[in-house]
């Protein structure tokens, strides 16, 4: 049978890697144009509230002061850490307000208090949305080649994929960046910035070192354990919210999604590989960021306009857009759907415009065959 009658008999199936029928500006039409409006009191209002919830939390378990009790502050601080992240965020795309004095010093503000350095993440996290399903360019999560995994040693696999080690890289990454790139968020002569970045990357380094010391004193004065307490643990929190979201948004998906190189690489395909996600009862706290593929598209979108923004481009998207699982109350669904991946999802082809996901059934051989197993 010929392709053109396999199609009839309903055979060929959806293929995610061809280049989608439709151009950005389709979708752009399809999305009401209130949703472009930023405006800066209501973005401000999620920043008092979030606020408000922290401050609330730190002086109502330090009343408690029960052992019992800190695990579940850790858990719930560690969360509007990560919501204040997500505001910082919308600072970093010009989301949050017209202005881009409001937006950096809100920026600054947010993002220095969850030791992040704003400008220097804001640039790499821009170079992340150029490149987005980039092979090379990619900046956050991008798949290593099978030559740099093969040239890296078992202990840095084993870390790089076994949970809870990756939901505990950001730091490494500000400082480091990924494997098989150069490079620091904190240092202006960094391979991620220009020379005209130099000025916003030296003020944000400063802003993150006067955190870092405002700490430091606090820890002198009030003692050590109670820092440790009310922001270390919680911090920690954010930092696994953090590469745990920013994981799933680009990995994980029941079918393997492409990664592109050279012609077969758009700014509208490598968008169209980033998924969408439902975290339950976290999605208004965490300002739906699980919304991320029109995020991705249109990062100048507020994000509360992505529901509406993302219900409307869905008869434009057709196939291209995937249905998140529906989460319940607390999405403990994912942490299957993130464990799976980091055990299947290991490297790419080292040639191909466009490439899937392999695996290494050396790293996680059991599992692999159980899973091989499974499937067929």
């Amino acid at each position: 049978m010929d392709n053109a009658g396999a199609r009839e008999m309903g055979k060929i199936e959806f293929d995610a890697g061809k280049p989608p029928p439709f151009r950005i500006s389709d979708i752009r039409e399809a999305i009401p144009k209130h949703c472009w409006e930023k405006n800066a009191w209501k973005s401000m209002s999620y920043v008092l509230r979030d606020i408000v919830f922290i401050v609330f939390f730190a002086v109502f378990f330090l009343w408690i002061d029960a052992w019992f009790a800190w695990p579940i502050y850790w858990l719930a601080q560690g969360t509007m850490f990560w919501a204040l992240f997500v505001l910082g965020h919308d600072c970093g795309h010009g989301s949050f307000s017209e202005s881009v004095k409001m937006n950096n010093l809100v920026g600054h503000f947010l993002h220095s208090f969850i030791l992040v350095p704003y400008h220097g993440w804001r640039i790499s996290h821009k170079t992340h949305h150029q490149n987005h399903g980039h092979v090379e360019k990619d900046e956050s999560w991008h798949p290593l080649t099978e030559k740099l995994y093969r040239s890296l040693n078992f202990v840095t696999l084993k870390l790089r994929f076994t949970i809870p080690f990756p939901m505990l890289a950001y730091p490494v990454y500000l400082l480091r960046r990924s494997p098989g790139k150069q490079g620091s968020h904190f240092h202006p002569d960094s391979d991620l910035f220009h020379p005209k970045d130099r000025k916003d990357v030296i003020t944000s380094t400063f802003c993150y070192m006067a955190m870092v010391i405002l700490l430091t004193g606090a820890a002198l004065v009030f003692g050590p354990g109670y820092i440790l307490k009310l922001y270390i643990a919680p911090y920690f929190v954010f930092i696994m919210w953090l590469d745990l979201v920013t994981y799933l948004h680009h990995h994980g998906y029941h079918e393997k999604l492409p990664w592109y190189r050279g012609n077969e690489w758009s700014y509208l395909r490598g968008a169209l590989t980033t998924l969408d996600r439902d975290y339950g009862w976290i999605n208004n706290i965490h300002h739906d960021i699980g919304t991320h593929v029109i995020h991705h598209i249109f990062p100048q979108i507020p994000h509360y306009n992505l529901i509406e923004a993302t219900r409307a481009a869905k008869s434009v998207l057709g196939k291209y857009y995937r249905e998140p699982e529906k989460s319940r109350p607390l999405p403990v669904h994912l942490f299957g759907v993130l464990v799976k991946s980091m055990r299947i999802d290991h490297f790419v082809s080292d040639v191909g415009d466009v490439v899937y996901y392999q695996t290494d059934p050396n790293l996680h051989g059991n599992f692999i065959m159980l899973h091989a197993a499974a499937e067929g």
